[in-house]
């Protein structure tokens, strides 16, 4: 049975680059989790704008339950000091 991959772009405007780099590390660690970080939009640094365009994560759609809540529990976490997450379309 052919697997289906579950692919996700996320960003949040106001967070920081370092704070991204943490976001992907804790979603590494739940099991069947890919994640990275997407090139920033914008060519111009902006010290008020965030230096990376977001964050990609990948899972099976095989991930149990307990896998699912980690993650939805770990962009809560951060959601909840930083703002909302916004969806992005997939880049072309």
């Amino acid at each position: 049975m052919k697997q289906i991959i579950q692919q996700q772009e996320l960003i949040c405007p106001q967070l920081p680059l370092t704070v991204y780099r943490e976001i992907v590390a804790h979603l590494r660690q739940v099991p069947g989790v890919e994640a990275g970080l997407l090139e920033p939009c914008n060519q111009a640094f902006d010290y008020g704008q965030s230096q990376s365009g977001g964050l990609w994560l990948e899972y099976s759609d095989s991930l149990d339950s307990q896998g699912r809540q980690q993650i939805a529990a770990i962009l809560a976490y951060y959601a909840a000091r930083f703002g909302d997450w916004q969806v992005l379309s997939p880049r072309q």
